[in-house]
């Protein structure tokens, strides 16, 4: 007779996390994706590099230093004749003294789930309190000095759980193009998938914003998924704000934009 051993116990208390997350998961899913209400971001401050620079503009920061990413999720859902007016509200949170469990370093499977439940358990430490998550965003923006010598972190965005971990600036004049790399996690914690390859260049035709333009270049705007303006089938370059960034109809259907 074989002895039920702690081993197995284990294994029975991780199948059943894994199970309730999936459950969970699906419910967040269903919530943010239906549009009858608008989904909240919260985005949660981090200073990266303790320097005091980066914490006197995490102090300097407000609600309306994110209006550029509600103005473009209103602009976009007008675009595909959304219902709601307003898709997205974000708002301020409160700053975060520790950092997000690190990613793993290797691609197997079981490491990212572990992963993803570490830092699911992180999130709950760090902002605990009584609000659901079901519809709700967090975004954990995680600031650092510029300097030509660093080279900023992988950001993400999770639709298991809905956390985003951002890795940007702390300069005013970056603000920008940090929103549109927040509007780009905030899709993929929607469920929306990345449109370019290894080596940054848009994947054609879904990772253009204008795929049926003539001359096709250069693209006048960057698909959000794709994150970059296609300036040749080989080069392309960064928006310098929202305002030229749009959503494509595949990433459009992704986040339920458009009925299937």
């Amino acid at each position: 007779m074989k002895v039920f051993s702690f081993r197995h116990f284990r294994i029975v208390i991780l199948l059943g996390i894994l199970a309730f997350a999936l459950i969970y998961t699906q419910e967040q899913k269903r919530s943010t994706t239906s549009w009858y209400q608008p989904v909240k971001v919260i985005i949660f401050p981090i200073n990266g590099d303790r320097h005091p620079a980066t914490a006197s503009y995490i102090h300097s920061l407000k609600t309306n230093d994110f209006q550029a990413i509600d103005q473009f999720f209103s602009r976009s859902g007008r675009e595909f004749n959304l219902a709601i007016e307003q898709p997205v509200i974000t708002q301020l949170g409160q700053q975060i003294e520790s950092l997000p469990p690190a990613p793993p370093t290797d691609n197997g499977m079981m490491s990212a789930i572990l992963w993803s439940l570490k830092l699911r358990y992180w999130a709950y430490q760090n902002t605990p309190d009584d609000i659901s998550n079901q519809n709700r965003i967090r975004l954990y923006v995680i600031y650092h000095q510029p300097s030509s010598q660093r080279r900023l972190a992988h950001s993400m965005g999770l639709q298991k759980g809905l956390i985003g971990v951002i890795h940007t600036f702390a300069v005013t004049e970056q603000n920008p193009q940090n929103a549109v790399v927040m509007a780009h996690e905030i899709m993929h914690t929607l469920g929306a998938s990345d449109k370019y390859g290894a080596d940054n260049q848009p994947h054609f035709p879904e990772g253009y914003a204008e795929p049926d333009k003539n001359p096709l270049y250069p693209q006048r705007y960057a698909e959000i998924m794709a994150g970059r303006i296609a300036v040749n089938d080989s080069e392309a370059r960064m928006p310098s704000s929202l305002r030229g960034v749009r959503v494509g109809e595949i990433t459009a259907r992704e986040i339920n934009w458009i009925q299937p």
